[in-house]
């Protein structure tokens, strides 16, 4: 390998130790490991102090119920609260006709067989919309490994074909740079494309499990490498 005076390669190759450049990538499917559910819980009334006291008493049973669940449920956090005053539109004074609330949850669900009960009971809940569920990976799922040696491995076999080519072996790798990995369907969209909403009222009987189909995850990866070669027999 041709090197400066400093003893380090060269960035750019020689007749005697040529570089080849390539870039390798990676796509898999697998299942996802998580979904998540948006929950918004609402109300509306003309006492501030009744709409906020029906509002705490919706949002603790929302709680109570995804809590039930137990370890099936990852993570359950509170996004955002909102209480509003609604004024009249008509007349010479602004008055306030009514109040309306709002607290957001989401729901981390890890399995995924309590995920269509869950939903279900969700949505049968008075003045409560359910958005999603959202599938996805974790940060930390090894598909994203697998992705990623995958993609070094298509790299590596990418530059021994064009070495081939060139009748040329590969020598050394001097360079290999991670491009980023993405996962399809990591997270959620907007509040308009959930899975369904509602302002219903519950019944008697508890509404049926949904049957929610898991969407597989489209996992990708890229690195672009940069080896070098024997001298090529031209």
């Amino acid at each position: 390998m041709t090197t400066t005076q400093a003893g380090q390669p060269q960035p750019y190759g020689t007749p005697d130790s040529p570089h080849i450049a390539v870039r390798g990538q990676a796509r898999l499917e697998v299942d996802p490991e998580i979904a998540r559910l948006g929950v918004t819980i609402g109300t509306r009334g003309t006492d501030r102090r009744k709409a906020l006291d029906d509002l705490t008493r919706r949002n603790n049973q929302v709680l109570d119920l995804i809590k039930s669940h137990g370890e099936a449920v990852e993570r359950l956090e509170t996004g955002s609260f909102t209480i509003t005053p609604q004024l009249n539109e008509k007349g010479r004074h602004e008055r306030i006709r009514s109040y309306r609330g709002h607290v957001h949850l989401t729901a981390t669900v890890a399995d995924f067989t309590v995920l269509g009960e869950l939903s279900s009971r969700l949505a049968d809940l008075e003045l409560t919309r359910v958005d999603g569920p959202w599938w996805a990976l974790r940060p930390d799922s090894p598909a994203h490994r697998e992705a990623r040696r995958q993609a070094v491995q298509d790299a590596v076999q990418r530059a021994r074909e064009y070495a081939g080519a060139l009748g040329a072996e590969l020598v050394a790798l001097l360079e290999l740079t991670d491009t980023d990995t993405e996962s399809g369907y990591g997270g959620p969209p907007p509040p308009s494309g959930g899975m369904m909403r509602t302002a219903g009222y519950g019944g008697a009987a508890p509404a049926p499990a949904l049957d929610l189909e898991p969407q597989r995850q489209t996992v990708y990866a890229h690195v672009n490498a940069k080896l070098s070669i024997t001298r090529p027999a031209l």
